[in-house]
């Protein structure tokens, strides 16, 4: 068999030389091209006379089903799972405003802002390793583990009532059963789908934003009514029935191949330009996605907004964000990853600094809090996919566990940091939003470059 390939952005085939199929191509899709070329290479097995028997390379594009029963369940499940992880780190932003005014309320919005911050290292930083146990183990084990520490965390939240007691059942053992619930959906579902990866992202996806939805709005409520160790009491066991959910129905289509433990699968990714750019461009991008989420609803309260309205601003940007992870997944199945990657993350620091920073009334703090959620979470759906775009299936574990574990580092500063501009000028929070959407914009234009190393600066490729 004899390969050719010509650079990406085109055209893109395969030419199989046979005594039956001489000089027959298959052409191919170019956002697909560095996946199918490294999927070939490594696991293409040749029968008689050069003819490549597609049926025993699972890893061939051929052979994903992109589809059906089985297929749609684990879509199913992973966006259960994705809404009890994900989600909840999407809703982090009422605990902040509710711990400043009640069990924290002695300690500094930047003290109390190393408990969310806290939470997101500590659900990415652990990746690297829980991607090494996936692509050695598979997701079942991993999601039974992440299952019982994240709803164990939750229940000790509710039996806490002091700072350290706070930062360890929320900040620590609840992430790390989110980190692990997280990177077996993630990993489950890139086996399934290849020609509608983006797609299914985007659905599993949505289950994040959901969550970030449902969960804002049942706390307030929820604390309101019944107070608060009660009200973590049944987001711990609502979240419990979803992972049974997920438990149930998210497996591998194919069977984890173990490999040795070496040091050096952890750093050979960082060797590779495009996939050393493309995590710079994630970590920018990372150190503003979370702010507007933990400090609208501080501001607005700030700015005079009820209590009432102020907590419905996170379930807006929240409910926005469904349709951020959905369509631009779908969309990015025919324009490309990292095209769509770049116009969001681009709208996202626009918004940030054309309206969230002179927003002073309620409308532009809503109309804010929606347009925001619609363009930042695109970025949830879009970076695994980017990820896989330029990776070899059976490495996704490893390789996307790095990347969240250094966008670990930048969910565990940013926000200590934004809170810390905030106590620097008196309460103000115009700092802390140029803070915000100067890094969003950095990122934007680090995914321009990011882009680059893969068709350098055509305008038309779909990549």
């Amino acid at each position: 068999m004899e390969r050719k390939s010509d650079d990406i952005g085109s055209k893109s085939q395969l030419s199989i030389d046979s005594t039956v199929n001489s000089g027959n191509r298959t052409p191919l899709q170019d956002p697909e091209k560095i996946a199918v070329q490294q999927s070939t290479q490594a696991n293409s097995q040749i029968v008689e006379e050069g003819t490549p028997d597609h049926s025993k390379n699972p890893w061939h594009p051929s052979q994903f089903p992109d589809g059906g029963l089985e297929a749609w369940l684990v879509v199913a499940g992973a966006a259960c799972g994705m809404f009890c992880s994900f989600g909840w780190l999407n809703a982090i932003g009422v605990f902040q405003s509710y711990y400043e005014t009640h069990q924290l309320k002695d300690y500094t919005p930047s003290e109390v802002a190393w408990i969310p911050s806290l939470e997101i290292f500590m659900m990415f930083i652990m990746g690297p390793f829980v991607g090494y146990v996936y692509d050695n183990r598979g997701p079942r084990e991993l999601l039974a583990v992440g299952s019982f520490l994240h709803v164990f965390g939750l229940m000790m939240t509710s039996l806490s009532s002091t700072y350290y007691q706070i930062l360890l059942a929320q900040g620590i053992c609840s992430p790390l059963g989110l980190n692990c619930i997280f990177n077996a959906c993630v990993g489950t579902v890139t086996t399934w789908f290849f020609k509608k990866r983006g797609a299914a992202f985007g659905i599993m996806a949505a289950g994040s934003s959901l969550g970030g939805v449902i969960f804002p709005i049942m706390v307030n409520h929820l604390i309101n009514e019944v107070g608060f160790a009660w009200s973590m009491r049944i987001v711990a066991f609502m979240i419990l029935g979803m992972l049974i959910i997920a438990n149930l129905t998210i497996k591998s289509r194919l069977p984890p191949k173990k490999r040795e433990f070496k040091w050096m699968q952890f750093i050979t990714p960082f060797k590779e330009l495009k996939y050393s750019v493309l995590t710079l461009a994630c970590w920018l991008f990372f150190m503003g996605l979370f702010i507007p989420i933990n400090f609208i609803e501080t501001q607005a309260l700030e700015n005079g907004m009820s209590p009432k309205l102020a907590s419905y601003l996170i379930p807006i940007l929240n409910a926005a964000s469904i349709f951020g992870r959905v369509i631009p997944g779908i969309l990015a199945d025919k324009w490309g990853r990292y095209n769509l990657n770049i116009v969001t993350s681009f709208l996202s620091g626009l918004f940030t600094l054309a309206l969230w920073l002179p927003a002073s009334n309620n409308a532009a703090l809503i109309a804010f809090a929606a347009l925001y959620g619609f363009t930042s979470g695109a970025f949830v759906s879009l970076a695994p996919g980017q990820v896989a775009q330029i990776s070899k299936v059976e490495d996704i574990g490893v390789r996307s566990g790095l990347l969240f574990a250094v966008l670990s580092i930048a969910g565990l500063v940013a926000s200590p940091i934004a809170g810390a501009i905030v106590n620097s000028q008196n309460g103000s929070f115009t700092g802390a939003q140029i803070y915000a959407g100067v890094f969003l914009m950095a990122g934007a234009a680090m995914f321009v470059l990011a882009r680059a190393t893969l068709v350098g600066f055509k305008l038309v490729t779909k990549v």
